[in-house]
């Protein structure tokens, strides 16, 4: 039996809010899933930091600036405090994908600077996300990767097979099992 994690990592578009073809580009378009942000708060009340690790090509691409991806990252955290969550840290890469960063999932640098100003290791720890990239930045930094059947959870399942992820229903299904709580 595997005990509490120290860490959760969470991937944000898709997983704790819904996604958009068209992006996330103000505050007003940012709606959390349902239960999303009470399996935010399930894991704080257990003891659990939660840091969200996110692409954000939308700031690369023109659509919105920093200054509104901010916003965007004040009205989430608001959100999830308000129902008792609280979240360790926001990570983002605001490259276009063709700008060959090394802070874009599926590389690695948004997860070695989260485990320096967090001072915990992500191998080992939950990496819940939606996506392909998601999977990928899991099992390069060695993390336990988690695959949620919203956002695009359903096409990347079909596109990289079951049985390299564990796959819960959504968000608030992952942190159930991580925590094994019933309900």
């Amino acid at each position: 039996m595997r005990a509490v994690p120290p860490l959760v990592v969470l991937d944000r578009d898709g997983v704790i809010n819904e996604d958009s073809d068209d992006f996330i580009k103000s505050p007003d378009e940012w709606r959390p899933i349902p239960g999303s942000l009470e399996a935010i708060a399930l894991l704080h009340r257990a003891g659990v930091r939660v840091a969200v690790v996110t692409n954000q090509s939308g700031i690369g691409r023109g659509l919105y600036t920093e200054q509104t991806l901010a916003a965007i990252h004040r009205r989430m955290v608001a959100a999830v405090e308000a129902v008792g969550g609280r979240l360790a840290g926001v990570y983002y890469c605001p490259h276009h994908p063709d700008d060959g960063c090394d802070c874009r999932k599926p590389k690695t640098a948004l997860l070695r600077r989260l485990e320096r100003e967090l001072a915990l290791p992500v191998a080992g720890a939950p990496f819940i996300g939606d996506r392909p990239t998601d999977v990928a930045a899991a099992r390069a930094v060695g993390a336990r990767p988690i695959l949620v059947r919203t956002g695009v959870g359903e096409l990347t399942l079909r596109e990289i097979g079951a049985g390299t992820a564990e796959v819960y229903a959504d968000l608030h299904a992952a942190v159930r099992a991580i925590l094994r709580v019933d309900g």
